[in-house]
């Protein structure tokens, strides 16, 4: 049984005059620990940014940099093709830019986590992870790299050495694999199952997947996306439950 968890969840998505995920950041930074924060890619801008780390700093939450592919209409979901180096070039781009205004706030960059799309490219394609790994280990080789187990960026950092936290999607599905299903657009869930599905997780190992198989998953943190619908109401839950299971909530 975990006694000690990560609670992460994506922070500072919105974009100028639109906000993302019901303006619930304020709401959710206090009930996490550790915050994926956009860095105007897919979503986010200077000030939000900005904002955003003044927030977490508040209440003593971990920031990351949270890169997505150069998507703003699509937030970041759906697939480009480029080549493995300009992807690279994008990421450390967007770490560089969340690091300097973090450094404006006396504030450390905690950890790095690909976002949508370009999360689920690096899980799967070893060229792309064996790259931003390698540009990793020689501009940030001490940030946690947060991916899914047995990916190919989990398998490419293990083998530079570098830090891994491996997550559990409480919002997505998970297939026969141990993959979690991806989508563009989630449905509103409820809050009880959801919570239910994490303490699972947490205390046996082990999540049901679409089929209904019980499949086996390894995670130090635990992954709600604040653009979910009914986000707050779900952190709320997971919190709570967590915390009356006598799990501790923390960063890695």
């Amino acid at each position: 049984m975990t006694k000690t968890i990560d609670l992460n969840a994506d922070m500072g998505e919105s974009f100028g005059a639109w906000s993302i995920g019901d303006g619930v950041d304020a709401d959710i930074m206090p009930l996490i620990s550790s915050a994926n924060i956009a860095a105007g890619f897919h979503a986010g801008d200077p000030t939000t940014m900005q904002h955003t780390l003044r927030l977490a700093s508040q209440y003593g939450v971990g920031v990351g940099v949270h890169p997505g592919f150069d998507d703003l209409v699509g937030f970041g979901r759906r697939a480009i093709a480029a080549p493995a180096v300009e992807l690279v070039n994008d990421a450390i781009y967007q770490l560089g830019a969340l690091r300097e205004l973090a450094r404006l706030e006396g504030i450390k960059i905690h950890h790095f986590k690909l976002h949508g799309a370009l999360f689920m490219h690096a899980a799967k394609d070893a060229d792309f992870a064996d790259h931003l790994c390698l540009a990793l280990a020689k501009v940030a080789p001490e940030l946690p790299i947060y991916c899914l187990a047995d990916s190919a960026l989990d398998k490419a950092a293990k083998s530079l050495g570098l830090p891994r936290v491996n997550e559990f999607y409480a919002d997505r599905d998970y297939n026969d694999e141990g993959s979690i299903v991806f989508v563009r657009k989630v449905q509103r869930l409820d809050p009880e199952k959801v919570a239910q599905k994490v303490l699972r997780a947490c205390e046996q190992g082990t999540v049901v997947s679409v089929s209904g198989k019980i499949v086996p998953v390894t995670f130090q943190s635990v992954c709600i996306h604040s653009d979910t619908p009914g986000a707050l109401a779900l952190v709320k839950a997971v919190r709570n439950t967590l915390d009356k299971a006598g799990i501790k909530v923390a960063a890695p």
